[in-house]
């Protein structure tokens, strides 16, 4: 897909060209002009921005895809009962049984606040008095999935399914940035434009338990979530 844009969007690159002045359009096998489809302001509200994407401030463990549906840590056992009264007990106690594990989403980050790259990063420096204009093609395919920071009890699927019940965001165990996604844009006199492809995944803070059969918990974990959100560039200019 190639994508023309202004300045005022968001996007980022693998591969780039500098020149003075837009191309000519692409013409398909029989002659007829290709269509071009492109990006604006009034499609993507964001911004080139001034610095890189935020990088994840935990020390996070990525999970393959295929795991999505196996807790990401072993439960904590059931005590044991032994006829005792247990904390929390009562004779018109509720029942919990079974004992299971439980995830609750408790806050979130911007939709583009953190950004994994699909490839190499890449940089175009306009050197000339003029604007001038920077191209950029992902020249890799890659996945992004999930990765989680803390002792998560429940499996990653049921982690989705409660961020997006909390919030109605479409998040996802894993997406696919691909090859060949082009795009141009606007680089001012003597600066940078630099540019990443790759994948835009959302931050969620929220906390894992078990629930007893008794009803009691057991210790409640922080877990910081990035889970992926869209495809997309990310450029800043510097």
């Amino acid at each position: 897909m190639d994508i023309a844009v202004r300045r005022t969007v968001l996007l980022a690159s693998t591969s780039l060209l500098l020149c003075t002045a837009l191309t000519g359009p692409a013409f398909a096998a029989d002659g007829t002009p290709a269509p071009s489809p492109s990006v604006t302001a009034e499609d993507d509200d964001s911004v080139i921005n001034t610095a890189p994407p935020k990088e994840p401030e935990e020390d996070v463990t990525e999970i393959p895809a295929d795991a999505v549906d196996e807790p990401v840590n072993e439960p904590v056992e059931e005590p044991t009962y032994t006829g005792k009264p247990q904390p929390g007990d009562s004779p018109n106690t509720v029942d919990c049984t079974p004992a299971h594990a439980v995830y609750k989403a408790k806050s979130k980050g911007g939709p583009k606040d953190h950004h994994k790259a699909v490839g190499p990063v890449n940089a175009n420096y306009n050197g000339t008095s003029r604007t001038a204009r920077s191209s950029f093609t992902s020249e890799v395919t890659g996945k992004v999935g999930v990765a989680v920071s803390g002792e998560l009890e429940t499996s990653v699927t049921v982690m989705l399914a409660t961020i997006k019940a909390k919030w109605a965001v479409t998040v996802s165990a894993e997406l696919t940035a691909k090859l060949g996604n082009n795009m141009t844009v606007d680089t001012p006199p003597h600066r940078t434009t630099n540019a990443k492809y790759g994948v835009y995944r959302l931050k969620v803070t929220g906390e894992s338990y078990m629930l007893h059969q008794n009803c009691t918990t057991s210790t409640k974990h922080k877990v910081v979530s990035y889970t992926p959100l869209k495809v997309g560039w990310y450029l800043w200019e510097s």
